[in-house]
């Protein structure tokens, strides 16, 4: 059966395997699916995610704090594989009961506060540590407005273009016209507001930068989706001047190898618990002699 004759059934079935790379975790209800607890290390701050854009938002965020001298903001990143489904065990849906990464839990208080999506630990921590969210309520405003267009628009990105373009197990040129077409437009809106402002708030580095970056910045750098001459993303000037910014700032480059596991295994610190990890663990280091 091609696209083009496919007829939806009144009623929709769970009844087959729904194709393309992430096949073998999707489905069509919430839960655990298995019996595990979480591991624990010994900072405030448990971070359990992986690699991906929405994860390196906060791995960022946690090393920016660090690199300001916040050292309550010390944390544990572990691995979560979402690939082995993972994020379906008895303890992550404790902690994140939508079963994605990033799932943040903090137990500096009396009682384990968690916290989940993205965005949402990316103002937990801006508030917690009194940096990068403007207090003056105009900028406030604005920072919050572009986290949210941020998580309103990467799913276009991610689960629209990324997954026609290079995950679904046919090319649907109808689906990757539509999604190809809005992701541009996004590049667009960023690329008229950064030829107005240094940074995406405005003239301060903020989380609504820290949140863009992994998806936009990195689209502008041709990282995500081998998808960089498709999008012709060197047109966007000014998006690729500030993801090269940004990209040179010493806490980016180190959140951005937490939890990664793909690409130069110099790169790919999988877990991260002390800082001296960095210079430690990355999987070049760690890897046995043939």
């Amino acid at each position: 059966m091609t696209a083009s004759d496919y007829t939806p059934p009144k009623v929709w079935t769970w009844n087959k395997a729904s194709g393309g790379r992430f096949a073998n975790i999707n489905r069509p209800i919430a839960g655990p699916t298995h019996e595990k607890d979480l591991p624990v290390g010994r900072h405030p701050l448990q971070l359990y995610s992986l690699g991906t854009p929405n994860g390196v938002k906060v791995t960022v965020m946690l090393e920016e704090l660090l690199a300001l001298g916040h050292a309550g903001a010390e944390y544990d990143a572990w691995l979560i594989r979402i690939n082995e489904g993972a994020q379906f065990s008895s303890g992550f849906v404790d902690a994140n009961p939508n079963s994605k990464i990033p799932a943040l839990v903090d137990h500096s208080g009396g009682k384990p506060v968690r916290v989940f999506e993205s965005g949402a630990i990316l103002v937990y921590l801006a508030e917690k540590f009194g940096a990068f969210l403007p207090t003056e309520p105009a900028a406030r405003a604005e920072t919050l407005s572009w986290l949210f267009w941020q998580m309103g628009s990467a799913p276009f990105l991610g689960g629209g273009f990324g997954h026609f373009y290079a995950y679904a197990p046919t090319k649907i040129e109808y689906a990757i016209d539509r999604y190809a077409m809005e992701v541009k437009r996004q590049m667009d809106v960023l690329d008229r507001r950064l030829a107005e402002t240094p940074f995406v708030a405005g003239e301060e580095y903020t989380i609504a930068d820290i949140a863009i970056w992994p998806w936009y910045g990195q689209l502008a750098k041709g990282l995500l989706y081998e998808a960089g001459e498709f999008l012709e993303v060197h047109t966007y000037t000014n998006v690729v001047r500030w993801s090269e910014q940004l990209f040179e700032r010493p806490a980016v480059k180190r959140g951005r190898m937490v939890n990664r596991v793909t690409g130069d295994p110099a790169s790919q610190l999988r877990e991260r618990h002390e800082a001296s990890d960095f210079d430690t663990k990355t999987e070049d280091k760690l890897a046995k002699p043939a």
